[in-house]
């Protein structure tokens, strides 16, 4: 059975999330009644990354197996078609060996978050970015952040559903820059923790406002305590970017 993967670009907005949930269609079970539409086969795709809903995606990846053999260009461009009216489009698909698996072959994974800082409301950038109204210094964010890279304990900023089996994991980037009005938060590591990146950015706002110092943030991660870190971002400004593979 030959095995393909996809990359996926999709605007979270109108969707519950990547997983199957009954309150509304997610990009999961868009592509898999994609799949079916195409080729009549009922299968289950595995993700790399199981993005909340509001949460958008330009790199996101899938893989699965097709009792057919298709060539990849088929595949993309007929998902595409199927795909249609929702905001998913399939931007590549090749095929790959047996054993590899979307979420588990992942060597790192790589997310953006975006933030206005600007008194205005959002016209086009609605639903696309977190607005911040009061002043944020990224330079200090930016500084704070260094805090967090490296291998911790994240149970302060991971959420209280999270399914993890440890809440430690190793940051290897959190970087914070500003270009005019927009800032941007990056981050990568191997895997991230239910909630993570949005409580770390949420955490670094209050850094940006000046009511948080890097010395608060440095012991909400030290407290491994949920109620010692800031709010979570909302979901809508955040991007799962790129998912590396060997």
């Amino acid at each position: 059975m030959p095995c393909y993967r996809i990359t996926i670009e999709y605007d979270g907005r109108e969707l519950v999330g990547w997983q199957r949930q009954k309150n509304g269609p997610s990009v999961q079970q868009h592509i898999e009644e994609a799949i079916f539409e195409f080729c009549g086969e009922e299968i289950r795709i595995q993700g790399a990354g199981r993005t909340d809903a509001g949460v958008h995606a330009f790199g996101q990846v899938a893989s699965f197996e097709l009792a057919s053999n298709r060539k990849p260009q088929v595949v993309m461009n007929a998902l595409n078609q199927h795909l249609k009216p929702a905001p998913i489009a399939i931007l590549a698909c090749e095929e790959v060996d047996a054993d590899f698996s979307a979420r588990f072959s992942a060597t790192k994974r790589h997310y953006l978050y975006r933030i206005i800082n600007r008194r205005a409301p959002l016209t086009v950038d609605a639903g696309l970015a977190w607005i911040v109204k009061r002043e944020l210094d990224a330079d200090a964010m930016n500084e704070a952040a260094r805090i967090l890279i490296g291998r911790h304990d994240f149970t302060s900023f991971r959420a209280a559903a999270c399914q993890a089996n440890s809440p430690v994991r190793t940051l290897e980037k959190l970087m914070v820059s500003r270009d005019g009005e927009e800032i941007q938060v990056r981050a990568s590591a191997i895997s991230f923790l239910h909630n993570q990146v949005r409580s770390m950015v949420g955490s670094l706002a209050l850094v940006g406002t000046g009511q948080w110092t890097k010395g608060d943030l440095k012991a909400a991660l030290d407290a491994k305590d949920r109620q010692r870190a800031g709010p979570n971002a909302p979901p809508y400004g955040l991007y799962l970017t790129q998912v590396d593979y060997d």
